[in-house]
């Protein structure tokens, strides 16, 4: 048995209620922003025109949120430890309004630097690191993880000369 996806036949990849019944199955396994979900329909072979009006049913009935979508995506990033400029990245590559993103980011303001300190104790332990070699390491992980300069001076608790 093949594991590969057939595309509709053209009959189907017109039909509106076969493309919700894609749509809805791919909303069944996790959120999708709409563009995402758009996108993969696309890539299945529906029609753009099918694939519009089912989207915009599924938002009307509210199935499909981009608000719903944001949130999930910052909480389950902020659990792995991502910071607040690699998750705008990834959301905005994802086709989501900025003010969504601004929104959800600010949201979880206060706890940034908490949570780059907890992706430091993670990676490296509880010890701080005494030489600046090792401060810098520390320092470029935070950085790829998405952190800001602030973030990373609060977890590794400033200067090393204080």
């Amino acid at each position: 048995m093949s594991l590969k996806k057939r595309k509709p036949d053209p009959d189907e990849a017109r039909d509106p209620a076969r493309v919700r019944a894609r749509a809805l199955g791919l909303l069944a396994r996790r959120e999708h922003s709409a563009q995402e979900l758009k996108s993969k329909l696309l890539g299945r072979g529906y029609e753009s025109t099918a694939v519009e009006a089912v989207l915009s049913s599924l938002e009307g009935e509210k199935f499909l949120s981009d608000g719903r979508f944001v949130q999930e995506f910052v909480a389950s990033r902020v659990r792995r430890g991502s910071g607040p400029l690699k998750i705008r990245e990834e959301l905005r590559g994802k086709g989501v309004p900025a003010e969504l993103v601004d929104e959800a980011l600010t949201a979880h303001k206060g706890g940034w630097a908490a949570g780059a300190a907890e992706a430091r104790r993670k990676r490296f332990g509880g010890k701080l690191p005494k030489d600046m070699q090792e401060r810098a390491r520390q320092a470029r992980f935070l950085q790829q993880r998405g952190f800001s300069m602030e973030h990373i001076r609060a977890a590794l608790k400033g200067d090393i000369e204080d």
